[in-house]
């Protein structure tokens, strides 16, 4: 069985699983219609599941995610705040607001709520690896083939991306017929790009170092019009334009797909490459999900979902928040990531509605931070059966089990002592597992928004997340419980952080 520790860790990575959580989904059987737990006794991780799982297949970039989970939220009664307007806010109002469409924040007030008091917030990053179009991506003929220029974001387009089925989708800027230019979102979900490998017969040359630049364009479609003389008819795209400077035959598939007659009114587009092979359980009882772009928009689903069944009558002194961030796999530092002024312009905001005061000053801010608390939530390692020397025993977080804090003693993570033995009391309260996750010490640590966000915050803030295996790959595997158990202790953290503040000094 499952032991835990007195401040809730799972202990060893030596120790079976109970059956009733590696094979908890089998307690569900068919998925019915989505209605998430609310603040009933026992709760059901098996629930979120398949919204998960429709949630990965039919948002494959950060604009669509943006979008569904914001859709999600004002279909809950969350009103959407321009950043370009003033805010009029109430206690017990729901907001939330977007910047760039590649990044949201989401907030909840509670009905006591006075200015200084504390936050709750949940945040992560909600960027994948990919390969994004360049924006000039038109490339001469080679041997018949038609490819496409694109560029990786990240670590995208590493070995894993060879042979894969790749469609394509982001936004598009368009310019109505009034004139204005609005963000439209698009995607072609079947497969049109491919990152052909060479065959192992080739010998050196299919063995690598192989060249971004050169050996891993995607192929998009053919054209032998060299051997046989006959020429595709020519859009007649005006010079100048955007579209000119566009392969013709991804202008007139874009332009498709979204109805529009007129290529010109195509202002710009940011595109992206992504697997279009679905999210979907496997494992012999359905214990694994295998997904594309797990990293990290599991914790954000999750972030959200715990924020809507997080119940109006607990914590109501407080402000309920999550922050989905873009750009973390590249350092946070654009105006949509964590580095930015995003939250920090969002919690000003807050304060001066509430300030008592003209304005929101420094001491209205530190006492509000002093009082809250930030959970940066990223996916983290689970164990890898096949690379178990790789781990710390006492450290390997597992499938199915608990979302796992993760440690760090040169400042990667922002766990601490006290935030470990808050958010342990969190999981006592709500009935959570958590589980450890440290590198080892001969091994390279990986950072997230924590560190960045807590210190300009100045907020206490710990660092935990669902374990994934496969990191970083084009395709990675989480369990199928996970996404719920992530739900659970978030809902946790918003219901009981108001009481369990009170326990620290």
């Amino acid at each position: 069985m499952v032991r835990k520790t007195s401040s809730g860790f799972f202990t060893s990575i030596h120790e079976d699983v109970p059956l009733h959580v590696s094979r908890g989904y089998n307690r569900m059987g068919q998925h019915g219609e989505y209605s998430p737990p609310s603040s009933q006794r026992y709760f059901s991780p098996e629930k979120y599941t398949q919204p998960y799982l429709d949630f990965m297949t039919n948002n494959p970039t950060v604009f669509h995610a943006v979008e569904a989970l914001t859709k999600r939220l004002e279909e809950a009664g969350y009103r959407y705040l321009s950043e370009r307007d003033h805010w009029n806010l109430a206690p017990g109002g729901k907001y939330y607001t977007k910047r760039n469409g590649s990044a949201f924040i989401a907030f909840a007030i509670g009905k006591d709520y006075l200015d200084g008091e504390g936050m709750a917030i949940v945040a992560g990053h909600i960027d994948a690896l990919t390969a994004k179009v360049k924006p000039v991506p038109k490339l001469p003929t080679k041997a018949g083939y038609v490819q496409l220029g694109v560029a990786p974001y990240a670590g995208g387009m590493n070995m894993t991306w060879w042979d894969r089925d790749l469609g394509i989708g982001g936004r598009v800027l368009v310019r109505g017929k009034d004139g204005k230019i609005r963000e439209e979102l698009v995607k072609l979900d079947w497969p049109i790009a491919r990152i052909p490998t060479l065959a192992p017969h080739f010998g050196a040359a299919a063995s690598g170092p192989f060249n971004l630049e050169t050996n891993m364009v995607p192929i998009v479609g053919l054209d032998n019009s060299d051997l046989s003389g006959e020429q595709k008819p020519s859009l007649e795209l005006p010079a100048g334009t955007f579209v000119a400077s566009q392969p013709e035959r991804l202008v007139r598939a874009i332009a498709g797909q979204m109805g529009i007659e007129d290529y010109t009114s195509i202002v710009n587009w940011e595109l992206e490459l992504f697997d279009v092979q679905p999210a979907q359980l496997g494992g012999l009882d359905k214990e694994f999900i295998f997904a594309g772009r797990i990293d990290d928009k599991l914790c954000c689903f999750a972030a959200v979902e715990a924020l809507l069944a997080s119940s109006d009558k607990t914590s109501q002194g407080i402000v309920r928040m999550v922050a989905c961030f873009d750009d973390e796999e590249i350092g946070s530092y654009l105006r949509q990531g964590a580095r930015g002024n995003f939250m920090s312009n969002v919690i000003e905001r807050i304060g001066q509605n509430f300030s008592m005061t003209t304005c929101c000053g420094p001491n209205l801010l530190g006492r509000c931070m002093a009082n809250s608390f930030l959970v940066s939530s990223d996916v983290i390692h689970a164990v890898n059966p096949n690379f178990l020397g790789s781990y710390l025993e006492n450290h390997s977080p597992r499938l199915n089990v608990g979302v796992s804090v993760s440690a760090d003693p040169n400042g990667h993570m922002t766990t601490d002592a006290v935030s470990t033995a808050l958010l342990s009391r969190i999981a006592e309260k709500c009935g959570s597992t958590l589980q450890v996750f440290q590198i080892r010490n001969d091994s390279r640590s990986g950072g997230t928004i924590g560190p960045m966000t807590s210190s300009k915050l100045g907020c206490r803030a710990i660092d935990c997340g669902i374990p994934q295996l496969s990191m970083h790959s084009i395709r990675a595997t989480t369990g199928s419980l996970d996404p719920g158990l992530g739900v659970k202790l978030y809902k946790g953290f918003f219901d009981h952080y108001e009481e369990v503040d009170k326990e620290f000094a």
